[in-house]
């Protein structure tokens, strides 16, 4: 599935990921390929994801996703 993590300073990452884990509002939640749509706003704290392989992170300081058609998109503040 294709991940996009947004700032209002620019893109911080546009690529492939096999999952990815998300600080929701009511709780972390996790991301897997053919995922249920879903819009959920973001609390702070810490974005993971598995790109190549590798786990990687991006702190959050809030913000919103929307996940659609092995698409997620992460707007952040």
């Amino acid at each position: 599935m294709t991940l996009e993590i947004i700032s209002p300073t620019g893109t911080l990452f546009h690529g492939e990921v096999s999952r990815v884990t998300l600080p929701g509002t009511i709780g972390s939640f996790t991301v897997l390929q053919d995922h249920a749509s879903l819009l959920s706003t973001l609390k702070a704290g810490e974005i993971s994801y598995e790109s190549d392989g590798a786990v990687k992170t991006v702190a959050a300081e809030g913000g919103f996703v929307d996940v659609n058609n092995n698409r997620v998109v992460v707007c952040l503040k």
